[in-house]
């Protein structure tokens, strides 16, 4: 397990724990109260660090290197029912995006996700988890496959933002997002989205158009990162802290705006910490949310869609 800045704390405790326990198996000397004073310690210094986590610290939990990504979700809440489905039919089959039919019980979802690598080999094939307009496009060719079956889409956002590349350029990414925008906001059947790590600019919008919206604790959705907004307003990277604390990114500052719908809470520690856990409460909110979505009519759901985002940013004075 890797450890952030803010969480050698508890690193230094975890070892102890490890040691006094190993002390005790080695040596046949009772340290059962060592160990359980240790144990105390520990769970009220992860409560005290992870209740008062600033905005770039949420952000730097978001990235975690073992965090679960949208493979992960997709194998773990369908199984070996999951059918990967690939390519636009256009260009060629973008890996930073994954999509494709599973099942929870007997129900079939059409699940999309934006795709990052947990190592170097991966993260370069998946290009870090930023598509390029044909992943954009391959989204929406499997959506459109989900509305002509009458299948609900589930959408996993985890993006640093769409690929910034003069060939994607080239091949129209700004059009193929704001396509996607459009469409999705008239699909006929329910569209469930969960912000599982980053949620950034327009590379998060692309896929991230639904019904209900639903952030993971530890996670952020912005117009932009904060490490670019630093750099723009400040010529320096430096200055990221103080950025994210400026872009109110976090899913608490998204709920107070009513951008998104609800916040999923993680595990003590982040999704990493205990990935079965958090992929068992997001089955059972897929499940949950479908069940009040299903018997709503198709014009009703694009009515309260359409509705849902015209009505964000306006205020009265």
């Amino acid at each position: 397990m890797e450890y952030l800045d803010f969480e050698l704390p508890i690193k230094e405790l975890e070892e102890q724990f490890s040691k006094a326990c190993t002390i005790g198996e080695e040596s046949n000397i009772d340290v059962s109260d060592t160990c359980k004073q240790i144990d105390e310690v520990l769970k009220k210094t992860k409560e005290d660090i992870y209740k008062n986590l600033s905005p770039w610290q949420r952000v730097q939990l978001s990235r975690h290197p073992n965090r679960p990504y949208t493979l992960d979700y997709i194998k773990a809440i369908c199984g070996d029912t999951f059918i990967e489905l690939h390519g636009d039919r256009n260009v060629k089959d973008d890996k930073a995006i994954v999509g494709g039919f599973g099942k929870i019980g007997d129900q079939t979802y059409m699940f999309i996700g934006h795709q990052k690598g947990n190592n170097t080999k991966t993260r370069q094939y998946r290009n870090f988890g930023m598509a390029n307009p044909e992943g954009y496009r391959k989204a929406l060719r499997l959506m459109k496959s989900a509305e002509k079956f009458g299948v609900p889409v589930i959408s996993f956002v985890d993006t640093p933002g769409a690929y910034p590349g003069l060939e994607a350029e080239e091949r129209g990414q700004g059009e193929a997002i704001a396509r996607n925008i459009f469409e999705m906001a008239q699909l006929t059947v329910p569209v469930l989205v969960f912000i599982i790590g980053e949620g950034a600019s327009g590379g998060a919008l692309g896929i991230g158009v639904g019904d209900k919206v639903f952030m993971l604790e530890n996670t952020w959705y912005s117009v932009i990162s904060p490490e670019s907004c630093s750099s723009i307003l400040w010529r320096s990277w430096e200055y990221k802290e103080q950025a994210a604390a400026a872009l109110k990114l976090t899913a608490t500052d998204m709920m107070e705006q009513s951008l998104i719908d609800e916040i999923i809470k993680e595990p003590l520690g982040g999704a990493h910490r205990d990935p079965e856990a958090t992929f068992e409460i997001i089955k059972n909110k897929i499940v949950k949310e479908y069940e009040q979505l299903k018997n709503v009519t198709e014009s009703e759901l694009i009515s309260r869609r359409i509705d849902k985002y015209a009505d964000m940013g306006v205020y009265q004075d």
